[in-house]
């Protein structure tokens, strides 16, 4: 099987400016039912690269494939297995949804009936279905932003995109929308690419991350692998002769730094506790001034890969601030 999407060396110039400069990589490469999370500041090419998969920008250099078909010299296979939700409002303001939805589904090719019967379906499955008839410009925000999902994956494709699906939901929307995008991928085989800003929702949700900065790849994670790792982080401050620490802590699996006098960093594997930390500096009579510990998370992640933050990361009691909801 291909994979989800495959880029080579992928440059797209707009005018004089390139805006994507040389991205290579294989994204959901092991099978379907894959979430992938793109990710960048703004400017780093995000919508660049989306639009380009979709066939509105040509490459200037490289290429790229989505499950398989090239989006240079196949733009009409790919788009027939794409459904896109696109961050701005694209709705028809005096058309029902259900009437919307059938429209966007004899576009996708679905037979006149065979769209309207998918409509109802699709609009029942997205909780809208009880506000079918009404016209699309008397729904709220958060009932466009599920008329837009809607209307991306009512032909069942087997890529869907989408552009900052949660923005300006409250949280029981957000929840809902989440738990849709988790549905598709896992009950339905659908691969999903989400862009957004909010990084737990990709935390959430996705398998896997990219990030881009200044049209480059600075970073490709396996979150997945992130997650059966388990890992934890610890910052540990002691005062005595440490000198016995390092292989203490080596004879019980837990790889560790000395920063300086007293203060080490280390990383726990799965199966070590917090606690058994403790009885070792107890073994070998420290005192103990701190010891803070985390998990490594997508923020941080993101953080080091844009620049903003040391490769160590931040202090684990004084975590960098993006935004209270995680917002970059």
């Amino acid at each position: 099987m291909p994979p989800v999407i495959e880029l080579d060396d992928l440059r797209v110039r707009l005018g004089r400016r390139e805006v994507l400069k040389g991205l290579s990589c294989r994204l959901g490469a092991s099978g379907a039912g894959k979430a992938i999370g793109l990710l960048g500041p703004n400017g780093a090419g995000k919508s660049t690269l989306i639009q380009t998969l979709l066939g509105f920008h040509k490459p200037s250099g490289g290429g790229a494939r989505v499950l398989g078909f090239d989006c240079r010299t196949q733009p009409r296979e790919v788009k027939a297995r794409i459904g896109y939700m696109p961050e701005n409002e694209t709705l028809i303001a005096n058309v029902t949804a259900v009437s919307f939805l059938r429209l966007m589904g004899e576009l996708s090719g679905l037979p006149g009936e065979a769209a309207l019967e998918k409509a109802h379906e699709t609009l029942f499955h997205v909780g809208l279905g009880e506000a079918r008839y009404r016209t699309l410009g008397t729904y709220s925000l958060g009932m466009k932003q599920m008329a837009k999902l809607a209307q991306a994956i009512i032909h069942g494709p087997d890529l869907v995109i989408l552009d900052e699906p949660t923005n300006g939901l409250d949280p029981a929307a957000r929840r809902r929308m989440l738990t849709l995008i988790r549905e598709m991928k896992q009950d339905h085989g659908m691969n999903v690419v989400l862009c957004s800003h909010l990084l737990r929702d990709v935390e959430e949700t996705c398998d896997e991350a990219v990030i881009l900065k200044d049209g480059q790849i600075v970073h490709h994670a396996d979150l997945e692998a992130e997650r059966r790792s388990n890992r934890r982080f610890v910052e540990l401050e002691v005062a005595g002769d440490d000198a016995a620490l390092a292989p203490a802590l080596q004879e019980s699996g837990v790889e560790s730094v000395r920063e300086g006098e007293g203060r080490w960093r280390m990383v726990l594997p799965p199966g070590v506790e917090i606690g058994t930390l403790w009885q070792i500096v107890a073994r070998l009579d420290l005192r103990v001034h701190k010891l803070t510990h985390r998990r490594d998370t997508l923020e941080e992640i993101f953080m080091k890969a844009v620049g903003h933050l040391p490769a160590g990361g931040p202090a684990p009691d004084q975590p960098e601030e993006v935004a209270a909801d995680g917002r970059l």
